[in-house]
């Protein structure tokens, strides 16, 4: 029951992630109005507006207009439900999972918006800053100094990155919003997992990019979103940074 509960809470979550995806970056309501499709503007009706499930009954389409509903929704959602899951399993139901939850929803957010309009909001990143340092209060684990560090070390560090990417190669090698986003990883997981965030997120980006590149679908002076790559990294640090530590910790002489 608890896992049917969760992975329903997650789907949930993830349908509002979705209207935060789309209406924040163009600075709209994320209350008012409702649900409507965005080829047509004719409000989803709540039965057509079922995570996941509305997508297949509905083949992908508008009920009212026909038009095609982006892969987007559907994802997001099953990949909310995919991280409550993991959350829930790993941590139980605590205080820590539900900080956690938070921070992951806010992951989430910031990637595909990202991924839309090359922006990372401080609307997501900044008020979550100063809820992971408090959660090193209230749960302890990772300390509060290591919190402290990861946020400050860890944005310091893509800031020299941005600076002399941007003398070198006359272009900014980052947003500063990535900052704001390692700030806040290093806020909720620690300075450990920021190492781990920025080593994952250089090469998952690395070889997206080089792929691109190959594929003639990106040049060379294209800037590529590093955000949704953070993320990916922030992600595998949580759930499988101890794995991974130990792992480097045992091939090492």
């Amino acid at each position: 029951m608890l896992i049917a509960w969760t992975i329903g809470l997650g789907l949930i979550f993830g349908s509002f992630l979705n209207v935060v995806i789309h209406r924040l970056p163009l600075d709209e309501s994320l209350v008012w109005p409702g649900s409507r499709c965005p080829a047509c503007r004719a409000p989803i009706r709540p039965w057509d507006n079922i995570p996941v499930l509305s997508f297949l009954i509905l083949r992908g389409k508008c009920r009212a207009c026909g038009a095609t509903i982006s892969w987007r929704y559907p994802f997001v959602e099953a990949l909310t439900a995919a991280l409550f899951f993991l959350t829930v399993t790993t941590f139980g139901p605590t205080l820590q999972a539900a900080l956690l939850l938070v921070f992951l929803c806010g992951l989430v957010a910031v990637a595909f918006i990202d991924l839309d309009h090359q922006i990372i909001p401080n609307a997501v990143t900044l008020p979550g800053i100063p809820l992971g340092l408090l959660a090193g209060f209230l749960v302890g684990d990772p300390p509060l100094l290591d919190r402290l560090i990861g946020c400050l070390a860890g944005a310091g560090f893509l800031y020299l990155v941005l600076f002399y990417g941007s003398v070198l190669y006359g272009q900014e090698a980052m947003g500063e919003g990535d900052l704001n986003l390692i700030a806040l990883v290093g806020a909720f997981l620690g300075w450990r997992a920021v190492i781990l965030t920025v080593l994952i997120g250089c090469f998952s980006g690395s070889v997206v990019g080089l792929g691109l590149i190959v594929a003639g679908r990106l040049s060379r002076r294209q800037h590529m979103p590093f955000g949704p790559f953070l993320a990916l990294g922030a992600v595998v640090a949580l759930f499988w940074g101890d794995a991974l530590i130990a792992l480097y910790q045992r091939l090492l002489p």
